[in-house]
């Protein structure tokens, strides 16, 4: 089992690395694209350009195993695993030429999250980690490394991100944004999975956003 899920994971980290190049080419490109799917979220020819690359090379890897995708949806399999595709997180920050971007590539096991990737295409950086294997961290040519999450115990002490005041406002919980914040040594908007990288990194002590349609 642990050698199925390193293949897996390296998997993972091949085919982060293989989108890369493909969505570098559309950032910050004068004439891309950018259509608005049901949700009022921004899709590009970036976004299913890579998914559709990265479902391709799985189609041949592990044709067995199921995908969900956020371009394309739900593909059933028929092992105990499921790759949880997002090809560009921070659709809003790639079209706007902000570099805080990522892909992610997810993996489960009988629906337990068992390994991640997140890679930052135009930061060239990358951080995975998979089920007792702990967490990892790379940039360009520099050489691997393993990383840990803070241990600030108070918020007062704390770096905090979130996504952005939008979410917060359409969940009505502009009062609990604002006792976050005030709360917090630091409060940034380095959001999406960025700042969820910086939490494992341990560059940030807490990454929170509102839970959608949770009025409590």
């Amino acid at each position: 089992m642990p050698n199925e899920l390193q293949t897996r994971l390296e998997f993972g980290l091949a085919a982060a690395a293989a989108a890369q190049p493909l969505i570098l080419s559309h950032y910050q490109s004068a004439d891309l694209a950018v259509e608005s799917k049901s949700d009022a979220s921004p899709v590009t020819i970036a976004d299913r350009s890579a998914e559709r690359l990265i479902r391709e090379r799985l189609a041949d890897a592990f044709p067995r195993d199921g995908v969900f995708g956020e371009e394309f949806g739900e593909t059933a399999g028929t092992t105990s695993y499921r790759w949880v595709l997002d090809p560009i997180d921070g659709t809003k920050a790639f079209v706007a030429g902000v570099p805080l971007f990522g892909t992610m590539i997810g993996l489960e096991r009988d629906g337990e999250c068992i390994a991640g990737v997140i890679r930052f295409p135009a930061l060239d950086e990358v951080v995975f980690a998979r089920h007792g294997g702990g967490a990892w961290h790379q940039q360009g040519g520099r050489p691997l490394t393993r990383v840990h999450v803070t241990q600030t115990e108070h918020l007062r002490s704390a770096l905090g991100c979130f996504t952005d005041v939008d979410c917060w406002v359409k969940e009505q919980k502009l009062p609990v944004f604002a006792r976050y914040c005030s709360s917090l040594r630091i409060a940034r908007g380095w959001g999406d999975c960025y700042g969820h990288a910086l939490v494992a990194l341990g560059r940030a002590d807490v990454m929170v956003d509102p839970l959608p349609g949770n009025k409590s």
